[in-house]
């Protein structure tokens, strides 16, 4: 066991490698009435490609969040049923790096943490329950089809990138989850589902010897595959330059959206510059927002964000508008602006001690603790990573990297339009 501290908060956490692998954080918050746990696999959307034993494995879009919903079903019930009984509050979620399952108690910690710890380490999958859960999928990516924001998003994706997997939506398509079978979730299990493999993490009035009781009460075996993920080839350059789609929306949607080089995997230090950077360009008391709210041009959905994950990052800038062309135009000179001055001291300084703010905030907070425990483990560093970088974040940091982002060559757009503009 090994005590991650922190001492700006004066806190610490509990980090511990079990016998069969699986790593344990904890985060020991007395007076708490709630314990969070998320039990998670590095294994997300973006990971369509592996081998494993020195077999290669190629998947369909789709299978990560498949998986999600088949781990809560065995032979006899779902997770869903069993933590009825312990009064949990359980939950899963697929994102493009990793799956998460987890669950909120205030009561029956121990019972809720065997019921996680069993169900989403012991598979069962048959024909008949894949063929029968594509419809449910199915419908799903349906209603996600008819959503124009989600549309927006993976249409800007698609036009930055090329090949990487991150332009395909994580629940996949009606073709591609059709192509799901029985034996290739047990492979994935298999390669990404061994505690091994997987990161257990708890926040709330629990101590960490209680957490490892609930491991070795699991039994886990330490059984390890060797397993290589294997990566599509991303040039630089974009796919796409514009791109548009008509729906039932009454007003334009449109993104314009940057493809940025960084490192490889992407850093910390990066990520938080970017974040910086949008803020003080598209942020609620920005000269940007604050000039296109006073002429109209757009309404409280205008926002900007770093899109960013192991192997890939994108500056994406969004907003709902009765003018798409000069909000670009907008935004376009604005940027050019901000890299020819450079962000300013007081800009930085109010930008960085807000984010500073929100990081010591999160602490009081046992879902999002548990929840960035596994984060930044899966990133490489700790609980406090993020915050230790961002205290010794300067300005010539942010500048720099401000220099090499939001490119002209590196750019795409994408309109969401009404469809009555169809034939205008």
């Amino acid at each position: 066991m090994t005590e991650i501290k922190n001492n700006t908060l004066n806190e610490s956490y509990s980090l511990i490698t079990a016998d069969c692998g699986l790593k344990i954080g904890v985060y020991n918050m007395p007076g708490y009435n709630a314990v969070h746990a998320v039990f998670a696999t590095n294994f997300g959307s973006v990971d369509r490609e592996f081998s494993m034993d020195g077999k290669r494995y190629k998947l369909p879009a789709g299978v990560a969040h498949f998986l999600e919903h088949k781990m809560f079903e065995n032979e006899e019930c779902d997770a869903f049923e069993r933590y009825a009984k312990t009064g949990a509050s359980a939950n899963a979620f697929t994102s493009f790096d990793k799956t998460c399952y987890i669950f909120t108690a205030t009561e029956n910690i121990d019972e809720s943490l065997d019921i996680l710890l069993d169900f989403v380490t012991k598979p069962y999958f048959t024909e008949q329950t894949v063929q029968k859960e594509m419809g449910i999928i199915g419908q799903e990516i349906k209603m996600y089809d008819d959503s124009a924001n989600w549309r927006l998003l993976f249409g800007i994706l698609d036009g930055l990138y090329v090949n990487h997997p991150i332009k395909e939506d994580i629940a996949g398509t009606v073709d591609s989850i059709a192509r799901i079978n029985a034996p290739m979730l047990y492979d994935v299990c298999k390669a990404f589902y061994s505690p091994a493999e997987m990161m257990l993490c708890v926040a709330g009035n629990i101590t960490a010897d209680r957490v490892a009781a609930a491991v070795k009460r699991a039994g886990f075996d330490s059984d390890v595959s060797d397993v290589k993920r294997i990566y599509q080839n991303e040039p630089d350059e974009i796919n796409k330059s514009y791109g548009e789609i008509y729906m039932p929306v009454s007003t334009p949607i449109v993104a314009l959206g940057y493809k940025e080089k960084m490192s490889d995997p992407v850093t910390v230090k990066e990520e938080l510059c970017g974040e910086i950077i949008m803020n003080v360009l598209t942020g609620a008391t920005s000269k940007l927002f604050n000039k296109l709210y006073d002429m109209n041009i757009v309404n409280g959905t205008f926002e900007g964000e770093i899109f960013s994950g192991r192997d890939y990052y994108s500056s994406i800038i969004s907003g709902e508008t009765n003018r798409p062309d000069t909000l670009i135009d907008e935004i376009e000179k604005a940027i050019k602006e901000l890299k020819e001055t450079g962000i300013g001291e007081e800009d930085f300084t109010i930008t960085k001690n807000s984010i500073y703010g929100s990081m010591i905030m999160s602490f009081e907070n046992v879902e999002e603790v548990a929840t960035e425990m596994v984060n930044a483990h899966f990133k490489g560093g700790n609980l406090y990573t993020a915050m230790d970088t961002l205290a010794a974040l300067t300005l010539d940091d942010v500048n720099s990297q401000l220099k090499n982002m939001m490119r002209d060559d590196k750019k795409s757009v994408f309109k969401v339009l009404p469809l009555e503009d169809v034939n205008d």
